[in-house]
């Protein structure tokens, strides 16, 4: 499960921008992943709720991602095609002169912080 090394890594980045920033908590992380990825969702956030709740800027964080769409192009006629429903032959050719050119990704979009310190101190009680 490679879903948790990359927790880890979100959770490291994460509270890198915290600090540098002098923010004491975190609200939410919106991450943008990939449909073909190969990082499986549910895995991410069952590993998120259990490393985020070891840190002490994102116990009650929460992990909220969205779907890039995998999109294909073809080289030999330039057609552009959702991945998932045509792999890597082209719909419209036939051709297997493909790539992929978006889908695969994984990248943090926004951190929230909470900004009413009454609210970082009652959560610690």
């Amino acid at each position: 499960m490679h879903e948790l090394g990359i927790v880890f890594h979100i959770i490291r980045t994460v509270e890198d921008v915290a600090r540098q920033n002098n923010v004491a908590r975190i609200r939410r992380v919106t991450l943008q992943l990939g449909e073909v990825s190969g990082v499986v969702e549910s895995y991410l956030q069952d590993c998120w709720k259990w490393a985020a709740a070891k840190s002490a800027i994102l116990p009650d964080a929460v992990l909220t991602v969205e779907t890039i769409p995998a999109v294909t192009v073809c080289e030999d006629c330039g057609e552009q095609y959702p991945t998932v429903r045509f792999g890597r032959t082209c719909p419209r050719c036939q051709s297997t002169r493909t790539h992929l050119v978006q889908g695969n990704e994984m990248l943090i979009k926004e951190i929230e912080a909470v900004e009413d310190e009454d609210e970082v101190q009652n959560s610690a009680h």
